[in-house]
C-alpha cells in the first residue's frame, strides 16, 4: 500500500521524471538513501511503469489530433483478436480503447494534417478486415492534456 510519502513522490516524478534523488529529497525532506530506496520499490512494484520524454507535437508535425469512433461487423473473437493486433501496428494511432456505447473503440490519431489522415485512412485504417463503420472527430483546441494522474 503506498502511504502519503510514497503518493507526494508519484506526484513529484510525474511533474518531472528527470529529477534527481537530491532534488526529490529536498522536497520531501528526507534522506537521498531514502528516496532512493522508496524510487527503486516503485518501480520494482511496477507503481512506476517507465519514464518518458514527452514530445511537442508541433514540433514534429503530428499536431492534427483525431478522435476516431470505430465499429466492428460484429463481436466475434476472431473479429476483435484480428483487429486490435492490426491496430498496434499502426504508428499513427497513439491510444485504442474497447469501450463500451454506441461503438466498439476509440482510437487517438496524430498526423500532420486533413490530407494525412484522409490518406491514412484509405490506405491503412480500412484495409482492416471487420470494421464496419468510423465516426471521425477532429480536435480544435487542447484544453487540458496530462499524462500525470494525481495520487
Amino acid at each position: 500500500m503506498l502511504d502519503t510519502t510514497d503518493k507526494k513522490l508519484l506526484n513529484l516524478l510525474q511533474q518531472d521524471g528527470k529529477q534527481t534523488t537530491k532534488q526529490l529529497s529536498l522536497q520531501l525532506n528526507l534522506s537521498v538513501t531514502a528516496i532512493y530506496e522508496r524510487v527503486k520499490k516503485l518501480e520494482n512494484q511496477k507503481v512506476v511503469q517507465k519514464y518518458v520524454a514527452i514530445v511537442n507535437k508541433n514540433k514534429i508535425e503530428k499536431s492534427f489530433l483525431v478522435f476516431c469512433h470505430l465499429k466492428l461487423i460484429q463481436h466475434a473473437k476472431e473479429y476483435v483478436t484480428t483487429f486490435e493486433r492490426e491496430i498496434l501496428k499502426l504508428e499513427e494511432v497513439s491510444e485504442c480503447f474497447h469501450v463500451s456505447g454506441d461503438y466498439d473503440y476509440i482510437l487517438k490519431i496524430y498526423v500532420k494534417d486533413m490530407e494525412a489522415y484522409r490518406n491514412f485512412m484509405l490506405t491503412k485504417l480500412t484495409t482492416i478486415k471487420y470494421i464496419g463503420s468510423t465516426h471521425s472527430t477532429f480536435a480544435i483546441e487542447e484544453v487540458k492534456n496530462t499524462t500525470a494522474i494525481h495520487v
